[in-house]
């Protein structure tokens, strides 16, 4: 007696179609489960025998082997669990066979024969509904599945005696909606940038890094309000689109991150300690998780105290920056995970914080600053595209009105954005423009689409040898010069005064 249930593998994002194949052949009375399993699939016989008992179903005393094919990839999770129950089902004909053909099916099973939680389900479902099959999910999770697509077909018990039920026509389940959270019709509130006394500077600054999705580094003693300014940007930033929320959705699905099995509209923010292992950050561990950089794909991830972070992993930073993707490496398989995120981090001039203010500064000034900065590597330093200073905060300045509100900042920012789309709108994949900031512009588009005024190639020329600026600094000023062109809602060539403004973001007092 055999039996056959598809499942999936999960291979960082993407997913691997699994045969569960089910024999129960005479010979010794044993359950194995071979083909790569780990600890946790090895362990499903004993959830699934518990399962079948809660039900009333004993598992024949005959030789049972369970063969999850191919047999050369990795399975991990307890997902697996409920697809090899069913496979016993069906190869034992308590339910037929042909009724679970076109199934895909994850699910863990808990000794009652419930049907608990897993991660994973909206990739699983997305690519079901790719691949013309129905799901089979728990309940927690069908809401979740819902938003691969109305024409998926989904069952979502909450045990296992309701999905033989509804398998042998005794009582039907009806399909899962997916939730609203979030953005759809969220109160969900951010730190409003009228809250910002002074630092005139850094608000700008941290506009147009809003507007062009740029890396920007503050530099400032502690007090300055770094933290706060960039606790305000995801109230600047627009609205993930369709396409970014359902890929963010897939990274927290995959993590087990995702609330209230929704679909994410708001841009992450990630601000993770700087005791975080490169593993957290990067992505990795056992068993091969999306890390912090990943988890803020078309978001913003907050590094504060940045020399704080180990040199292995802020190096480890480089790669993702450039390509907007992380490569997890491990002797047995590879994985790779989306990391097209903004960099905002902080920093203070030394360790003490204080370098510079003669009345506060250690007696080991100016060497402490110079031992604090050189923690952060040139090649780190020039892919942040804007670098400013954050002075104190005077008292004069606390008593002042502060300045726009959030709400006007990103009215600006979105017509910014909108200008960006438009210009990338024909370099698109599947309807979906694959550029849609400066940020992201490579040197193909540089040419094409952001020219420069004779005066303001005369000025970034003579700024550039005189700084010393490498090819991709030269480059990268390029793009935020557009970013200020584009606030300023100028279509044509980029002005003198646009390179001069970005010129004055790479100017900080790291010496």
């Amino acid at each position: 007696m055999t039996a056959t249930i598809k499942t999936i593998a999960f291979q960082g994002v993407d997913v691997r179609p699994v045969e569960v194949q089910v024999q129960i052949s005479n010979g010794l009375p044993a359950f194995q489960i071979v083909g790569l399993p780990d600890k946790a699939v090895a362990e499903s016989k004993e959830r699934v025998r518990s399962a079948l008992h809660a039900l009333g179903i004993a598992l024949p005393a005959k030789h049972l082997t369970v063969n999850l094919a191919p047999a050369d990839v990795n399975k991990e999770g307890s997902h697996y669990d409920l697809p090899i129950a069913l496979g016993l089902l069906a190869a034992m004909e308590v339910v037929p066979k042909f009724e679970l053909d076109g199934y895909i099916v994850l699910g863990e099973l808990s000794l009652d024969s419930g049907i608990r939680s897993v991660a994973g389900v909206l990739p699983a479902a997305i690519h079901a509904a790719s691949n013309d099959n129905s799901l089979i999910c728990p309940s927690e999770c069908g809401g979740e599945a819902a938003w691969a697509g109305d024409d998926l077909s989904i069952l979502a018990p909450q045990n296992l005696l309701q999905l033989i039920n509804h398998i042998k026509g005794n009582q039907m389940l009806s399909r899962p909606e997916g939730k609203l959270i979030d953005g759809q019709g969220s109160t969900k509130k951010y730190p409003d940038l009228a809250d910002v006394k002074g630092q005139e500077t850094a608000r700008r600054a941290l506009e147009v890094a809003a507007a062009g999705a740029h890396n920007m580094l503050m530099v400032g003693p502690p007090g300055s309000g770094k933290s706060m300014l960039s606790s305000c940007l995801p109230g600047i930033l627009p609205p993930l689109s369709p396409r970014e929320a359902l890929e963010v959705s897939m990274i927290h699905s995959l993590s087990g991150t995702l609330a209230e099995d929704g679909l994410m509209k708001t841009r992450p923010y990630r601000d993770p300690h700087h005791s975080a292992s490169l593993p957290a950050l990067i992505g990795g561990g056992h068993k091969v998780k999306p890390g912090e950089i990943s988890l803020a794909h078309h978001g913003v991830l907050f590094l504060d105290e940045l020399p704080e972070f180990s040199r292995s992993t802020l190096e480890a930073l480089r790669q993702p920056l450039e390509t907007g993707e992380t490569l997890v490496a491990r002797a047995n398989h590879h994985a790779t995970y989306p990391a097209r995120f903004q960099l905002i981090a902080a920093m203070n001039p030394c360790r003490c914080g204080y370098l510079g203010t003669a009345e506060r500064e250690c007696t080991k000034a100016p060497r402490c600053g110079t031992d604090y900065q050189t923690k952060l590597s040139g090649p780190l330093l020039d892919r942040i595209d804007i670098q400013v200073d954050v002075p104190a905060v005077s008292i004069q300045d606390l008593d002042k009105a502060g300045g726009e509100s959030s709400e006007i900042v990103a009215a600006r920012v979105s017509q910014a954005r909108d200008i960006q789309i438009d210009r990338y709108k024909n370099r698109a994949v599947d309807g979906a423009p694959v550029i849609i900031v400066n940020a992201h512009a490579n040197g193909e588009l540089l040419e094409a689409t952001m020219p420069l005024s004779h005066g303001a190639k005369t000025l970034l020329t003579k700024a550039a040898e005189k700084m010393g600026l490498s090819a991709r600094a030269y480059f990268r000023l390029i793009r935020v010069a557009r970013t200020i062109a584009d606030l300023a809602a100028i279509e044509g060539d980029i002005q003198e005064t646009h390179i001069a403004e970005a010129l004055s973001y790479r100017k900080i007092s790291l010496n």
